[in-house]
């Protein structure tokens, strides 16, 4: 009786306080179409492998006994775009089964970040309207993003997973938690330090990164900085194909020279806001783009939106089946200094039970 007395008065005088980590909001609105998938995603937790490696999601996707994380994503958004009459899949999100298939897609559509901030045969990539190169821990992955693993040290794409949220510790630390699916016979919930050196990159629900282009570069960001070329008369509309190719270089290069920048023919992030700020300029004299105000706030443009163009139109046939890995050299002056594309980190125990 004694001690429980003593128990109670030292918890009176010093109580224990739960330093518990605070969830983070969402930098970017959550749509109502993101909020229906983590609710089919939350509704498969706990699902369990039949014999032999068997799975609802791999028999839907074409193989029963596969290695079915990205399966069960891809079952995920296809459950939504039937529950809710959507159009997530292979608009939003790719429809894969294979190593680096979905990595690549999210290239190819502009919404990839790699977590160290330089994407192989590109270059530098920043948020937009920060003039700071992304460096691992700077984007902060939203919900309804996918997580990038690799499990050795080709980069080579091993898993994927989708972001349920983000929480930050007291000392700073961020956590991404995650549902995913072959954990490793399961659909779990799992936890990764944002930091963590086996994540490969994001692919993202938003358009939140501007990167360096370059020769050989193809797909939506390439299709963008046409767009803005033609607007000012560096381009004609019939060259925006999105491919960066030498009419798309020759500009860059033209108008580089007109801006007194070093004309190297790379839009890299010095020439973009250039170019953004001339753009913005072209749209705003438009008469097309004006809009009649009634003082509010909503009447005024919004960059992002601004500088971001509909997935409808990126989609207006560029079918590749792969994006080139390197697309010439990049320049000495534009590596990465602080690049830790080394993997270090230990895989989680449960790839190698699976």
């Amino acid at each position: 009786m004694k001690h429980r007395f003593l128990i109670l008065f030292f918890c009176l005088l010093f109580p224990i306080v739960s330093y518990a980590d605070t969830r983070i909001d969402p930098a970017w609105e959550v749509s109502e179409d993101i909020v229906h998938l983590l609710d089919i995603a939350r509704n498969e937790l706990g699902y369990t492998e039949g014999a032999h490696g068997y799975t609802k999601y791999g028999e839907w996707s074409g193989d029963p006994y596969s290695q079915w994380c990205a399966e069960f994503l891809c079952w995920c958004v296809n459950e939504t775009d039937l529950q809710y009459s959507t159009q997530l899949l292979e608009n939003l999100y790719p429809l894969y089964s294979s190593s680096n298939v979905g990595k690549n897609w999210f290239i190819e559509h502009g919404r990839y970040i790699v977590r160290w901030g330089n994407l192989d045969g590109w270059g530098y990539q920043w948020l937009k309207g920060e003039n700071e190169f992304i460096s691992t821990g700077t984007y902060i992955p939203q919900p309804g993003d996918w997580v990038f693993f690799t499990w050795t040290s080709d980069q080579n794409t091993d898993h994927v997973a989708m972001v349920e949220y983000c929480t930050r510790s007291r000392n700073g630390n961020v956590t991404i938690h995650v549902i995913e699916g072959n954990t490793p016979n399961a659909v779990k919930r799992a936890e990764y330090d944002l930091t963590y050196g086996r994540i490969l990159g994001f692919g993202t629900v938003h358009d939140v990164a501007d990167w360096t282009m370059r020769s050989g570069n193809r797909g939506e960001k390439v299709r963008q900085l046409q767009t803005k070329l033609a607007k000012i008369g560096y381009l004609s509309e019939e060259q925006i194909d999105a491919r960066f190719g030498p009419a798309t270089q020759n500009a860059v290069m033209s108008f580089q020279i007109d801006q007194h920048l070093s004309p190297n023919g790379i839009a890299n992030i010095t020439m973009q806001k250039e170019l953004n700020t001339l753009y913005l300029s072209a749209i705003n004299q438009d008469p097309e783009t004006w809009v009649v105000s009634d003082g509010t706030q909503d009447d005024f443009f919004d960059l992002d939106r601004l500088f971001s163009f509909p997935e409808n139109e990126a989609e207006e046939e560029i079918s590749w089946d792969t994006i080139p890995s390197t697309a010439g050299e990049i320049p000495e002056n534009e590596l990465l200094d602080n690049m830790d594309s080394e993997i270090q980190d230990e895989a989680p125990e449960w790839v190698n039970e699976n």
